[in-house]
């Protein structure tokens, strides 16, 4: 038996999962899983420089998650940091007071491999039927990936809840130019996927990763507080996630944190990830995504379990 700890230091998130390994059982045993929104990668887009504030609150939540490692008695420990820090000129300083806080020094995950753990941590143990394709849509970052038992082609673009939101929705409510010109911006990223992803039409299950995804099962559920058992495999059909992206999207900040379902801390940046999540829908024709709440965590842990 080991225990062991993953960490995703993300755009918009910071998540822990701590997990343990029995012999002779393939899977791992969950033993608690945390989330924070930092918005570590607040204003990168624009400066190329994570703000003071934005690692102050991230290593504050770090500190946290190292207590709970302790006193889970974790023997193995990986974190990684994807959009905000590989787009950010300052990450080493960031790095340095990570490590202070964590024990351990954060990776700097490529865009590739961070869409491969992702994978990994998605597919595993699904029984649903391959070929698949995971679309994860982050706080920078958006990876697509197409395979069956490995990665066999994927694609990341600089696209996501944080960055769109920054780049173009500074209206509250979203001002209609603002939605169009968002929409088209992603429409246009979108258009290196199907280059990337020849076989993106043969996938027959779409998993939708991450808080965007998670976000549309809650607040079509309605459910007033988070239930990961009603959100993990909750099929979104493109109906309901057109639906809840025309609802939010009209709203003001403060008239989206009353969804039940909605993240208050969400409610700034749920609609640039929304509409990240529909224009992949309309452009590749998806109908139904089904939500995984395994996803780059999980491969994390397992890599090291």
């Amino acid at each position: 038996m080991s225990r062991v700890a993953a960490i995703d230091i993300g755009t918009n998130s910071v998540r822990l999962l701590v997990a343990e390994s029995m012999v002779g059982q393939p899977e791992l045993i969950t033993l608690d899983r945390q989330m924070r929104i930092t918005r570590l990668g607040q204003g990168v887009d624009a400066t190329h420089a994570l703000a003071a504030d934005s690692i102050d609150r991230t290593v504050r939540v770090l500190s946290e998650y190292r207590t709970i490692i302790d006193n889970f008695e974790v023997t193995n420990v990986r974190a990684t940091a994807t959009s905000a820090a590989r787009d950010a000129t300052n990450s080493d300083e960031f790095f340095t007071r990570a490590h202070a806080a964590l024990g351990v020094t954060p990776e700097l995950l490529s865009g590739e491999a961070e869409a491969q753990l992702s994978f990994a941590g998605a597919t595993a143990g699904l029984t649903n039927p391959a070929p698949y394709l995971t679309i994860d849509i982050g706080g920078g970052s958006t990876e697509f990936v197409f395979g069956n038992t490995e990665p066999e082609s994927l694609c990341s673009l600089n696209i996501g809840c944080v960055r769109i939101t920054e780049r173009w929705l500074s209206s509250d409510p979203c001002a209609p130019e603002e939605l169009a010109n968002a929409v088209s911006d992603v429409r246009d990223e979108l258009s290196q996927v199907a280059t990337a992803i020849p076989q993106l039409s043969e996938a027959r299950t779409v998993l939708g990763l991450a808080g965007t995804l998670s976000t549309v099962a809650a607040v079509d559920q309605g459910l007033a507080e988070y239930d990961r058992d009603r959100i993990h495999h909750f099929c979104v059909t493109r109906a309901i996630a057109e639906d809840v992206f025309r609802t939010l999207a009209l709203e003001s900040v403060a008239e989206r944190k009353t969804n039940p379902g909605l993240e208050p801390e969400r409610a700034e940046v749920i609609v640039g990830g929304l509409i990240v999540l529909v224009a992949t829908i309309r452009a590749f024709g998806i109908e139904e995504i089904l939500v995984s709440e395994a996803d780059i965590l999980d491969g994390l842990a397992s890599s090291i379990a």
